[in-house]
């Protein structure tokens, strides 16, 4: 998938603005995932009625406060804007988590025709393998929202890869101290653990505070 943006730069969408500009960091971010290309500007009056929505379905699977592993999914941000000013302010409550090519980059225009883009907004969503999956499924998002997510990665045979480490060092911490040892500490998981072991566990478990949020 990283060949589509090959000797190009992707830009990350937080405060930083940190700069893919190796083969490597576009690998890292894109390969083995659905690649979601978002078509819009921010003077387009439905795109800015469709962007909250494909906010909260990206959130939705991709934030670890929502999952307990973040969907292998991206979103590039193909920005129609006029302005570099329009696409800046556009992307302002955007997840961190988005890309987006530079204002001067002509791939952003390159795209449009390549996917035959005809409306905005729209979300081309691509295979691991760069194969087109939907041309357009802005639609579908608003009807079923993070739910068709699964429906995709089933048609496009996306590697489970569930056994891995996150990839973001700034992904969120898991929600307490203990949480990993929950995932982890099971009598399925460990079928000759002696009981008093699972008997503390569960006692600990019971002491935990939930979140004032």
């Amino acid at each position: 998938m990283a060949s589509l943006f090959s000797g190009r730069v992707l830009i990350r969408n937080n405060s930083d603005q940190d700069e893919l500009d190796t083969e490597a960091e576009l690998s890292r971010r894109l390969d083995n995932r659905l690649v979601l290309l978002f078509f819009g500007a921010g003077s387009c009056p439905q795109c800015q009625a469709f962007a909250p929505v494909l906010r909260d379905f990206f959130i939705q699977l991709t934030d670890e406060f929502y999952v307990l592993r973040a969907a292998q999914l991206a979103l590039v941000y193909v920005s129609q804007d006029t302005t570099e000013e329009q696409q800046d302010l556009f992307l302002r409550d955007m997840p961190k988590k988005w890309l987006f090519l530079p204002f001067e980059d002509d791939l952003r225009r390159d795209l449009g025709r390549q996917f035959s883009v005809e409306r905005l907004p729209a979300v081309v969503v691509l295979k691991p393998s760069g194969d087109v999956l939907t041309l357009d499924a802005t639609d579908e998002i608003r009807r079923l929202g993070p739910a068709c997510f699964a429906n995709w990665q089933e048609a496009a045979e996306v590697l489970d890869r569930s056994f891995l480490q996150p990839e973001d060092l700034d992904d969120p911490a898991p929600r307490s101290l203990t949480e990993p040892l929950r995932r982890q500490l099971t009598p399925d998981a460990f079928p000759n653990l002696e009981p008093w072991i699972l008997a503390s566990r569960t006692a600990t478990q019971s002491q935990e505070f939930p979140h004032p949020w």
